[in-house]
């Protein structure tokens, strides 16, 4: 019983740096997937037509990012 309760506590301790390493790979593989997708959907559309909610939210969102 006491082997069971180390083995679990080993896996744990392995699982969570595990998980926060696969996030970092995770973000920086999106990141250049979404240009990606996002530069084959302006390929096929000749002209975005946007409504005003699609332009507030950009710019909202960019008052977030730092300069």
């Amino acid at each position: 019983m006491p082997l069971s309760i180390v083995t679990a506590l080993v896996r744990n301790l392995i699982k969570v740096p595990a998980a926060v390493l696969r996030s970092r790979v995770a973000k920086d593989v999106e990141v250049p997937a979404l240009r990606h997708e996002n530069a084959v959907l302006r390929r096929q559309i000749a002209r975005v037509r946007q409504e005003s909610a699609d332009r507030v939210s950009p710019a909202v969102l960019s008052r977030l990012v730092p300069r």
